[in-house]
């Protein structure tokens, strides 16, 4: 039995006694308040849910008997910003510890290329980038989809030509065209904003989603984990939900929805860049801001959690994913049905609010450039 039950009845019992009420008549008083707190103390552990069992940073097992000097090409959605940098750090320290582990000399050495577009929802230059490097014919192709269902004529020439395929942080729709996945679990991340920025407006209010495009997985994921939790929390009615790709203006539409909503509660934003946007829009004029949520502890939104214009954010571990994803893309190279390779490893995302910043525990949380 939960606590907040258990000390509900002993609250129960102690009434029937003092007021010389009967039993029944205290139960008709008190049953709302036992059935909110054993609601939220369910609610709270569904949604808190910060520690990944699994080695982050796998053991290099050389008994996988991998092909020496192979090429690794990792495709990016995008190549800027803290978060993807810090992929492309893991990939580069996986690499390095494989040549090492294993013992590898210059030609024998495992070697990766790392490209992608500026801009995440720069489609067609993904698209591009990775048809050149497909013609390149790698030994394994990793990529980040900034599309669901862009890249499949890719992935399929990729099958034809023998290229395994590894995605990270974003999946594609057509998932038997890849080997594995190795990302975050973004419903979890969904479900712990809705949980934060719920429990922080209390049990009535509105909301509105700023969301980075709506074509990629992780972000109709983490939409999926918002939207279909936040009612858990009490009378809270998502107002809107605005996709950087539906709009010729992202910062214009997200001014537009506060304008429209003058007394919004709360706002959840889907990535890092959106939430940096937000952060930096002119809001002079709004008396009483909503309560922010956004996803990525970058510079930029641990400062703005210290200050307190962000109640804080849920932030994933782009290093581990990265380390991972080269992991899993050089088993693919070891012959046929020598290793398991495990189709989807998900990574659990934790909450960063103004105690973690300077807790060494969620030190592999905290972006820097």
């Amino acid at each position: 039995m939960k606590r907040a039950a258990v000390a509900a009845i002993g609250l129960m019992t102690g009434l029937t006694m003092l007021t010389g009420c009967s039993k029944a008549e205290v139960e008709e008083t008190i049953q709302p308040l036992v059935a909110d707190a054993i609601e939220e103390t369910d609610s709270e552990a569904e949604a808190v849910e910060e520690q990944d069992e699994s080695p982050l940073i796998p053991e290099i097992d050389t008994s996988v008997k991998i092909e020496a000097g192979s090429r690794i090409a990792v495709v990016s959605k995008s190549t800027q910003g803290e978060y993807w940098k810090l992929v492309k750090k893991g990939m580069e320290e996986a690499v390095k510890a494989i040549n090492e582990a294993y013992g590898f000399k210059k030609d024998e050495q495992i070697t990766m290329t790392f490209e992608g577009p500026d801009d995440e929802q720069d489609v067609e230059s993904q698209i591009n980038i990775i048809d050149a490097v497909i013609a390149e014919n790698p030994d394994v192709l990793c990529i980040s989809a900034s599309d669901v269902d862009s890249c499949q004529a890719q992935l399929e020439a990729a099958k034809e030509n023998g290229i395994p395929v590894i995605s990270f942080d974003s999946n594609v729709s057509e998932n038997k065209l890849v080997r594995a996945y190795r990302g975050t679990d973004n419903v979890q991340v969904g479900k712990m904003a809705a949980y934060r920025l719920g429990t922080t407006i209390g049990k009535m209010g509105r909301v509105a989603v700023f969301s980075a495009q709506e074509k990629t997985q992780s972000v109709q994921d983490r939409v999926e984990g918002f939207v279909t939790n936040i009612e858990k929390y009490g009378d809270i009615e998502v107002v809107e939900i605005v996709y950087s790709d539906q709009v010729d203006d992202m910062e214009a539409a997200m001014k537009e929805v506060l304008d429209k909503y003058p007394g919004l509660d709360g706002v959840f934003c889907t990535n890092a860049d959106i939430t940096e946007m937000y952060l930096d829009m002119d809001k002079s004029e709004e008396s009483d801001l909503p309560a922010l949520v956004g996803v990525d502890a970058t510079s930029k939104q641990q400062e703005a959690i210290r200050n307190g214009d962000e109640i804080g954010c849920v932030s994933q571990q782009p290093y581990a994913m990265g380390y991972q994803t080269i992991w899993a893309a050089i088993q693919t190279t070891a012959p046929k049905k020598s290793v398991t390779i495990e189709k989807e490893v998900l990574i659990s995302p934790a909450w960063i609010e103004p105690k973690a910043l300077d807790d060494p525990e969620y030190s592999a949380y905290l972006y820097t450039e």
